[in-house]
């Protein structure tokens, strides 16, 4: 140091360095501050002043033509950089940012130690080694943390060190030392000191007489003795060419403080942290008396006699192990002993709650941002959806407008990459289309994201068409774009749909995997099922998905024949998908049940393409139909690769069954078929595991299945037994613990393959009740309503 200029040496996010930078600052009274950090962000530095700007917030660069390649710089409140920022925006003192700017670490041919993958937040890589590691290690410390808590995060500044620098002086010996012996210097790190010596130069050229410099400790002596502007030039000379870049303050969390990214980020207990920054004296009491009121409210039996025994405990443990004052290690020892009574299931909320926390910081709408992000907040002040860090569930119920809005927006928020919101299941049992559920978490790198979106669009309706148009454009597979048809109904994105459909009417008409067509349905169809509710216009995507639904339905036979083990079961999965949506096709455009309610709701509605609604439900259903049998009786009369699997053919004459299109004495005939001998027992086990995928029941509905099945399984020969076994033993895991409880039951009490016995009479039928509840059953159903004329006349 010389008496000019004071070099604070300082740990990124140390609430004792950050003590020690403030009672310097105040003592030393300097009438410049030079922090290391990019000096793009001169310009911004003044925002931190007032309450607009509040921590955790981050410093953001990206490279203007690739907002993928991005750095944050993260500041909390604890943060030395973030005391030296806000001391000197508050007086008005010049604030200067010292390091490399971010430009040279942002191309796309920047060296190794800038930052790090494209699109992911990174900063110039530090010290080869780290250097409090090998100072703990020297004062004989296993854990660099735990050496740094006792020799500086427990230090309050002397009030016998009249300019408080006295503690960055011994720091700055310490780092000296390391570095005489070439421990941890890098390349990089000499690029960056030649940097920062060239702006204190410049800072005394500009009349500064009292220059404070706050940067990390390892780089102190570096900057101590000033080497001649000849050889910093020649350093910098190597830089590889600086990119345009752009520079704004965005929201941090402590959470992604503590991850091990950003710049000196890998902070392991940032709310502990900010504790410490923020209490004056001993902050065990305190921290612990939170820790009880978590716990209480998440019904943990915890009294004030709990937390002074963990005070207690906590000081006892540090003395024990020799340390000036309790720190984490203690203190979470005495949660876990004395709060949480030894369970780590509560400790780990206490850690998660309190020792890292879900602080979210704020940034004042005066900072730099893309249209495109200026417009997600105001969708987010009009929608009232503030950004949060700990996660959040939401219901939506989509009649009503702004739930509507909101569904829309994070829907084109997802189609951007930014997933603020994620579907999930909710609480409230519900199929009707009028309900979502989201899980909202605000991510600090959403603001790269956002960013890399704004080349699409500066609002983000624009910017989802856009993106919707581009991905359709650039799409190879069917499936992707049924999806995305669905993302652009359900996003509200009329704009991309006609391009995005023109683009899947061509991939369907030249798509002949009936896989690919398989996957693609279901998707195409629930789209449709969105237009009632989000009044959307389907006329073309019903006919895409009829036309599709037709095609599988003759294409779907061969494609079965001759598939292994692994594709049977693909196909399977893909059968019963298709099987539901055609299912849902007819009666697609029909009111929801649970938007209409009551016996006077409508009946029907006209279908997709104009038609009556049933009338191509029962057409296209008759020819899925016609598909199911076709595949049911495609035999392997000449070995596997002749027929279709076992486990489809079984599947297939289960959904035949279910929807009535098949009784009950040719489904037994059918199982007979194949479970005589002249039928291989593999694919026998197969035919059952795809007939009883889905329940078990029938087996207990109709004791001649159950009597075929038994007798066929007494009957394998042991040889062949121990191949089956696995297939059957996969199937009736499958099953219900109750039914496969009363199928054991019903086996071991036998005889089987009696008929049931007849149910007794349990009253007279009241038709004209019975009638009355028809509509609403065939709404249900998704069928057509056959009314009597009569009961019809009364209804009305």
């Amino acid at each position: 140091m010389t008496a000019d200029v004071a070099l604070l040496g300082i740990r990124h996010h140390g609430p004792g360095s950050a003590r020690a930078v403030a009672a310097a600052l105040e003592r030393w009274r300097p009438d410049a501050v030079l922090i290391e950090g990019p000096p793009e962000a001169d310009g911004i530095v003044h925002l931190a002043a007032g309450n607009g700007l509040v921590p955790p917030v981050a410093l953001l660069a990206h490279a203007v033509d690739d907002p993928a390649r991005a750095a944050f710089w993260p500041y909390a409140e604890f943060s030395p950089e973030w005391v030296a920022i806000r001391y000197g925006v508050e007086r008005e003192l010049p604030v200067r940012f010292i390091d490399l700017p971010a430009g040279y670490g942002l191309g796309p041919t920047a060296e190794a130690g800038e930052p790090g993958e494209p699109g992911e937040p990174g900063e110039p890589a530090g010290p080869v080694a780290d250097p409090l590691a090998l100072l703990a290690e020297a004062a004989g410390y296993d854990d660099p943390e735990r050496w740094w808590e006792d020799v500086v995060e427990h230090r309050a500044p002397g009030a016998d060190d009249p300019d408080g620098l006295a503690p960055f002086a011994a720091v700055a010996e310490a780092m000296a030392a390391l570095r005489a012996e070439g421990l941890g210097e890098s390349r990089r790190d000499d690029l960056r000191e030649a940097y920062m010596r060239q702006q204190i130069r410049a800072a005394r050229r500009a009349g500064h007489r009292r220059i404070a410099v706050v940067c990390g400790a390892f780089h102190v002596p570096a900057l101590a003795v000033l080497p001649t502007v000849a050889h910093d030039r020649a350093l910098l000379a190597g830089l590889p060419r600086k990119v345009r870049t752009d520079i704004t303050w965005v929201p941090w969390t402590h959470r992604r403080l503590s991850q091990a990214t950003g710049y000196g980020a890998g902070v392991r207990s940032p709310g502990w942290y900010h504790h410490l920054f923020g209490t004056e004296g001993d902050p065990v009491p305190s921290w612990l008396t939170r820790a009880a009121e978590l716990l209480r409210a998440e019904d943990h039996p915890v009294s004030s006699a709990h937390v002074i025994e963990a005070v207690r405990l906590a000081r006892t443990l540090a003395v024990l192990r020799g340390r000036p004052l309790a720190g984490l290690t203690e203190t979470l020892d005495a949660v876990r002993a004395v709060l949480c009574e030894g369970s780590d299931v509560a400790l780990e909320l206490v850690r998660d709650r309190l020792v890292v926390g879900d602080a979210l910081g704020e940034v004042p709408d005066e900072a730099p941002a893309v249209p495109l992000q200026r417009d997600l907040t105001r969708w987010q002040r009009t929608l009232r959806l503030k950004p949060e860090a700990a996660p959040k569930d939401l219901d939506l119920d989509l009649r009503k407008d702004t739930d509507a809005a909101r569904s829309r927006l994070l829907h084109r928020l997802r189609l951007l990459g930014v997933d603020w919101g994620v579907p999930a299941r909710s609480a409230v049992n519900s199929t009707g289309t009028f309900r979502e559920s989201w899980r909202l978490c605000w991510q600090p790198e959403f603001a790269v994201r956002i960013a890399e979106a704004a080349q699409w669009g500066t609002t983000v309706e624009e910017a989802a068409t856009g993106k919707a148009v581009g991905t359709a454009r650039a799409a190879v597979e069917l499936a992707e774009l049924t999806g995305l048809v669905e993302t652009c109904l359900l996003a509200g994105l009329a704009g991309a749909l006609p391009a995005v459909m023109r683009v899947l009417a061509d991939c369907a008409a030249l798509d002949t995997d009936v896989a690919h067509l398989a996957g693609a349905l279901p998707a195409l169809v629930r789209a449709l099922r969105y237009g009632d509710v989000r009044g959307t216009d389907h006329g073309a995507l019903g006919e895409v998905a009829t036309g599709l639904a037709d095609r599988i339905c003759v294409g779907l036979p061969p494609a079965c024949v001759g598939l292994d083990a692994e594709g049977a079961a693909a196909m399977r999965g893909r059968l019963d998908e298709v099987h539901g949506a055609i299912g849902l096709l007819g009666p697609a455009a029909r009111p929801e049940p649970d938007a209409q309610e009551g016996p006077d709701a409508p009946a029907a509605s006209p279908g997709p393409d104009g038609s009556d609604g049933p009338a191509v439900s029962e057409g296209l259903a008759d020819r899925w139909a016609a598909a199911l049998r076709s595949l049911a009786r495609r035999e392997p009369a000449g070995g596997p690769a002749t027929g279709a699997p076992g486990l489809l053919r079984g599947r297939a004459v289960r959904l035949l069954l279910d929807d009535g299109r098949l009784d009950s004495e040719e489904a037994a005939g059918r199982l007979r078929l194949v479970l005589s001998t002249a039928n291989a027992p593999a694919d026998a086990a197969g035919w059952i595991e795809g007939f009883l995928t889905g329940g078990g029941a029938l087996l207990l509905h109709d004791p001649r299945l159950l009597a075929l099945v038994d007798d066929w399984l007494t009957g394998v020969p042991g040889e062949v037994f121990t191949d089956v076994l696995p297939l059957l033993r996969r199937t009736f895991a499958g099953l219900e613990a109750g039914v496969r409880s009363t199928i054991g039951g019903r086996v071991a009490a036998g005889p089987l393959g009696e008929a049931p016995a007849a149910r007794t009479p349990g009253g007279t039928l009241d038709r004209a009740r019975a009638d009355a509840a028809v509509p609403v059953v065939a709404l249900l159903l998704g069928a057509r309503p056959r009314i009597p004329r009569q009961a019809a006349g009364r209804n009305t």
